[in-house]
């Protein structure tokens, strides 16, 4: 009898103790599906580009490769393209972050009122995001004609020379600045709108009350109440602004001169169409590391922020 017992507590723990395994594993199997394309569609590529880097891979002789060690990463840092490309990149970021959230404040200022109007203003100026960004290139390639284009007209019209817009080495990167900027501005209104939404109206009656002008009250009330905002929106663009191909790519094919190349477009030059695989990985990866190292000190600042 007793030794019954004993077998009856003993089953019931090791029951109870597969039951708790199964009850705490249960959850991955939803997991399941979205890991296995994670890993087909992410982790194993990147596992493949860091291997690959490491090699003379060739696209039309995938069996010849051979391991050619650091070569690769060697031969990049001593390339006049990445490098441009690199410093493209970094003024890109910098002027994007500066006119696209500047543009989009203004705006959510413009509309943040209860008049009628403001509906038909939020949908213009929202309507370029949900756009494509090809087919907003190619408008743009037209618009900035620098013989026959809109903008040309229009500034001799008003007495200003005809520029050269996106021919000019000088001037390329910042026209791809400005069409970003607008392609975007529309996403980061909404967010500033709703932002400016939530400051109290009282806030600015007291401000009011006591003689702040409504430039005091922008400084001292608008913008540190929307800082977390703010600084929402700018690590979210600083983000989309390291993957620009697009523009480039359709209005200037990263010229005159490599003025527009970027990383990502070089990247994919030479993996594609110099099928020089084993180069662009390694490119890949250094720029990957700089990415992670970017993204690093946002969350390091993101933190201090909150």
């Amino acid at each position: 009898m007793e030794y019954s017992d004993k077998y009856a507590k003993r089953e019931k723990r090791k029951s109870f103790s597969l039951e708790t395994i199964r009850f705490h594993i249960q959850p991955f199997y939803f997991l399941l599906p979205a890991m296995v394309l994670l890993g087909i569609f992410l982790f194993l590529p990147a596992l493949l580009t860091i291997y690959y880097a490491f090699t003379d891979y060739y696209l039309l002789t995938p069996d010849q490769r051979e391991f050619v060690g650091f070569s690769n990463f060697t031969q990049l840092f001593s390339d006049p393209v990445f490098m441009k490309s690199l410093q493209n990149i970094s003024i890109f970021v910098v002027c994007i972050i500066i006119v696209q959230v500047g543009a989009a404040l203004g705006l959510a200022l413009l509309i943040n009122n209860n008049k009628k109007s403001n509906i038909f203003l939020k949908v213009a100026f929202f309507s370029p995001v949900v756009m494509s960004l090809v087919v907003i290139s190619v408008l743009w390639l037209y618009l900035l004609n620098p013989s026959d284009g809109l903008i040309n007209s229009m500034l001799q019209g008003i007495g200003i020379d005809a520029q050269p817009f996106l021919t000019s080495p000088n001037q390329a990167i910042f026209a791809i600045v400005f069409v970003s900027a607008w392609q975007g501005a529309g996403y980061q209104m909404l967010i500033f709108l709703a932002g400016l939404q939530n400051i109290s109206r009282e806030v600015y009656e007291a401000a009011k009350i006591d003689g702040a002008t409504k430039w005091k009250s922008f400084l001292h009330i608008t913008l540190p109440l929307l800082r977390p905002t703010t600084t929402l929106i700018v690590f979210t663009t600083l983000i989309a602004a390291f993957k620009l191909i697009i523009q480039p790519m359709i209005m200037t094919q990263g010229g005159p001169l490599n003025s527009t190349m970027t990383p990502i477009y070089y990247i994919y030059q030479t993996g594609f169409t110099d099928r020089l695989v084993g180069y662009s990985s390694a490119m890949t990866v250094v720029f990957g590391v700089l990415i992670a190292v970017v993204t690093f000190v946002q969350r390091k600042l993101a933190k201090e922020e909150i």
